[in-house]
């Protein structure tokens, strides 16, 4: 049976070895630490360059849809005159020119 100096030196072994273990383990902890640190940099940087990105697409799109607004309002004047333009010249068609000088007030 093993005495009680050798089962002390064996703990004494044991517990230098679970120091370096634990010194492992904050290593590790450290490398793991400074891994998250470095990509949540990474990501905080890629999100700012899609933001910037969204931004400038969403103001290219915001000018398209501007510029397509006027035209189609510019369209829509230009139709209302060509029809007020075809109901006055129908109008007057249908209408003989004595009544519609007499309509004037000549």
């Amino acid at each position: 049976m093993a005495t009680t100096a050798e089962r002390l030196g064996i703990v004494e072994t044991k517990v230098a070895n679970l120091d370096e273990k634990i010194d492992d383990i904050k290593i590790d902890i450290k490398d793991v630490h400074d891994c998250l640190d470095r990509t949540g940099e990474v990501l905080k940087a890629q999100l700012q360059i899609m933001h910037d990105d969204s931004c400038r697409q969403h103001n290219e799109l915001s000018c398209k849809i501007a510029d397509l607004e006027k035209s189609k309002n510019k369209m829509m004047q230009y139709g209302l005159v060509a029809m007020a333009f075809a109901a006055g010249a129908g109008w007057i068609g249908n209408t003989n020119l004595a009544n519609l000088l007499k309509f004037i007030g000549l």
